[in-house]
């Protein structure tokens, strides 16, 4: 009350100049208090208040999506020891209410195979059958892409779900491939450094032959303007007759983050593999891929989309030859590595047992009828060449989250040619 009574009284003098000297006298002392406050306070503030720019970032790139959030959300939980290993804890029981709420670390090494190989679970099988059936209930797919090569044929499509980046389909068709062999080749990290040049390490962190589960740890190469991305990855193949359904997907780590290569958290990429009738003579001596991916790419959506159209067919092109120097490598007599020994190890599984277990979702007529105009450009009205340009510079500039090879290069090439039309 009586710092009050001081104040006013200085507001009652009878001129400015009489007033403002002493209120600049009164409040000298109040904003020296802040300053120091807010010094000693940035000095002792404890680690957890360093919040992780990915959590900013991703808030901003898309509006605050809800998912986007989350996923930053669990970046900064993951950075306090503490709370993270509670929060193993309670997940650990909630899945099974028998173990002890007193953290116990004695574990025989079933219970953890159990607790590791649930990270890829019948839970994602069903998902990705449904995927394959298009019985998951999510937006109808938009079609993008339909070409092919005396080799191979790809069709692709798209869809945007209401959260969550856009989500990809492609269906390619290998002549004179078998299922076993795609199955194999998709999954021999060894190999593939030979034909994927964006791949520039690979290592199985953990491995269950019992189940055929992995994770493993890839460390992708990007342009100079943007960090390297490292994925965590679980994986397992099941088989029910002559079909693989081959599930990767991120997944939880005690692999330490770092600023460079970069984590990517937000990660689906998952086939159904089976055989298919050859285009050249109708015999069953092809096999039809079906691919489900998505992940965060951390630039705005539209952009992403605009870049995937440009860079996807040149990317698809590069996996035949090396599917065909797969195939020479194995004929040579070479003998397996560990992880297409691994691919090798499938659980078996009745497809109509899988069906009748699955609930139809009510909602799932309504989400069909969504269709490819409730796309909603974020910026109509602007010159399309400023549009994609500036958000290529800002994405560049600030290098935020996943770019993809075929994000990079296709919208680089977009642009390129618009401008040319300037």
């Amino acid at each position: 009350m009586a710092l009050v009574s001081a104040f006013l009284e200085i507001l009652q003098k009878p001129t400015i100049g009489d007033m403002l000297p002493e209120l600049i006298a009164f409040t000298t002392p109040i904003w020296a208090a802040v300053v120091v406050g807010v010094l000693v306070g940035w000095a002792w503030k404890p680690k957890w208040a360093n919040l992780n720019v990915g959590f900013l970032d991703s808030a901003a790139a898309n509006g605050g999506e809800t998912t986007k959030s989350a996923v930053a959300l669990s970046q900064f939980v993951a950075s306090i020891p503490s709370l993270s290993s509670l929060k193993r804890h309670f997940a650990l029981e909630a899945e099974n209410p028998s173990v002890s709420s007193i953290p116990c670390f004695d574990y025989s090494s079933s219970k953890l195979e159990t607790e590791k190989t649930s990270i890829v679970n019948e839970d994602d099988l069903k998902h990705l059958h449904n995927l394959a059936e298009e019985k998951d209930g999510g937006p109808v797919w938009i079609q993008m892409m339909d070409r092919s090569t005396p080799n191979m044929s790809y069709q692709a499509w798209r869809r945007d779900p209401e959260t969550g980046p856009p989500q990809y389909r492609s269906r390619t068709i290998y002549e004179d491939a078998t299922p076993e062999m795609l199955r194999d080749f998709f999954w021999d990290d060894e190999f593939r450094v030979k034909w994927d040049d964006m791949l520039i390490h690979a290592e199985t962190l953990e491995e269950y032959p019992t189940t055929g589960t992995m994770v493993v740890q890839w460390v992708r190469k990007f342009p100079f303007f943007c960090s390297d991305r490292e994925y965590i990855i679980g994986r397992r193949i099941w088989q029910s007759g002559g079909t693989y359904y081959c599930i990767t997907k991120g997944v939880p780590s005690s692999v330490p983050r770092r600023n460079k290569p970069r984590r990517v958290d937000l990660y689906y990429s998952s086939w159904c593999i089976r055989a298919a009738e050859s285009k050249r003579d109708g015999r069953m001596t092809a096999c039809e891929v079906l691919l489900f991916h998505h992940e965060d790419m951390g630039i705005p959506w539209e952009i992403a989309k605009l870049g995937v159209r440009q860079g996807m067919w040149g990317a698809v092109k590069k996996i035949d030859p090396g599917l065909r120097a797969y195939q020479k490598h194995r004929s040579s007599g070479a003998p397996l590595s560990p992880s297409a020994t691994m691919a090798q190890i499938n659980a078996k599984v009745d497809v109509e047992s899988l069906e009748a277990q699955e609930r139809p979702s009510s909602t799932s007529g309504a989400e069909t009828l969504v269709s490819s105009s409730t796309d909603k450009p974020s910026r109509r009205g602007f010159p399309r060449a400023v549009v994609i340009g500036g958000a290529l510079a800002l994405v560049c500039t600030l290098d935020r989250g996943l770019l993809t090879k075929a994000v990079i290069f296709g919208v680089a090439r977009k642009f390129a040619r618009t401008g040319q039309r300037l």
